[in-house]
């Protein structure tokens, strides 16, 4: 287990001096603070951006951070506020803490944070519902993305509340279930120890007592990831494919800017999984900072690649149309002044009423005693 730990540490060191940026993204911090009234039993903060022309049942965007990372320096780096305003989706960052994790690592491999009603997930899972009651988001339209360890959170999140996500994005992530313990997560990172994928979609059916619908699945590696084995993406399409009970073999292969995209359909011809592998890609989100997607900003783990993965894949969900190069970003309310004074606390416990009603949508989803 040192062992995996040791090299695991070595190749994150190596791919953040590789970067030649520092730790946190310069600029300013878009997000503001978000409190939200539920038990959180995984200890996690929350930040959320909402901009100004966000209408009455907009989308929601949940985005999980990678380890070592901070809520605002991966959306700097991928550019998810920049495309809500653009766009008009709300977004939520749930984001760990030192004292639950030292290097910033959701935890993933964790029984307690990666079962349904219980740990991270449930602090997850109440966020959702606080941001959905305090904006009147649409229930039917909350998707979640995340990278690494973010990216198995969010696979996590998929598998144990499958009714509550319309879609789900994983970057260099890995499966639901693949690991109760550290020592079995770094061997999972390694893409060792897998069981076939009849059982990882057995695991996914176990996770809750969904039937059906399922969310639509996009996946995204790097083939030269040293942190997580790509081979990691190919359990993760097989684990939903077994849920969907469909072949192993897409239904469309094609390049697109440079990446190898894959797309699987179910027995009606309806998209259900996607994949993108981005050639010669380490460990990190793919990220287009200077082409015609841009977006976002290139620094440690949010790698330079010529694609935009917020863009394709909010563009999968149905919530972007064709990169718009140059669009003028729109003020949002947690925007950061003139003045550079920090963005301010949204104030759910006014006399407004909303902490009322968000502590009511937390009891009636049962989240909340």
């Amino acid at each position: 287990m040192m062992t995996g730990l040791a090299t695991t540490l070595a190749n994150l060191g190596r791919q953040r001096a590789m970067s030649g940026q520092p730790t946190a993204f310069a600029g300013v911090n878009r997000l503001g603070d978000c409190d939200f009234a539920g038990s959180n039993p995984g200890a996690l903060k929350a930040s959320c951006y909402v901009p100004a022309c966000l209408q009455q049942g907009a989308p929601l965007v949940v985005v999980l951070h990678g380890c070592t990372q901070t809520a605002s320096a991966y959306d700097a780096g991928s550019g998810w506020s920049q495309l809500a305003d653009e766009q008009g989706f709300a977004l939520l960052f749930p984001e760990q803490q030192r004292s639950n994790n030292p290097n910033r690592c959701f935890n993933w491999f964790s029984p307690v944070d990666s079962r349904r009603g219980s740990g991270e997930a449930l602090s997850i899972r109440q966020m959702i519902a606080a941001m959905v009651a305090a904006h009147a988001l649409d229930e039917r339209r909350i998707y979640i993305t995340g990278l690494s360890a973010g990216g198995a959170m969010a696979a996590i999140m998929l598998a144990t509340y499958p009714e509550v996500f319309a879609g789900g994005a994983i970057i260099a992530g890995l499966p639901f279930g693949a690991a109760a313990s550290a020592g079995e997560a770094f061997a999972r990172m390694r893409g060792e120890g897998y069981p076939p994928a009849a059982e990882l979609g057995a695991m996914v059916a176990a996770a809750s007592t969904h039937p059906g619908p399922w969310p639509y699945i996009s996946v995204w590696h790097g083939s030269a990831d040293t942190v997580v084995a790509p081979s990691n993406a190919e359990h993760i399409i097989g684990q939903w494919r077994a849920v969907h009970g469909i072949g192993d073999q897409p239904a469309e292969t094609k390049r697109v800017s440079g990446a190898t995209h894959r797309i699987w359909r179910d027995a009606g011809g309806r998209a259900v999984i996607e994949s993108y592998t981005i050639p010669g890609m380490g460990h990190g989100t793919p990220v287009d900072s200077l082409g015609a997607e841009r977006c976002g900003a290139s620094g440690p783990f949010m790698l330079e690649a010529g694609i935009s993965s917020t863009r394709r894949i909010a563009r999968a969900w149905g919530l972007a149309a064709a990169a718009r190069p140059g669009a003028a970003a729109q003020p949002s309310r947690f925007s950061q002044s003139d003045t550079g004074s920090p963005p301010p606390r949204p104030d759910y416990g006014s006399a407004t009423g909303v902490g009322a009603i968000i502590e009511s949508a937390l009891r009636a989803a049962g989240l909340m005693r």
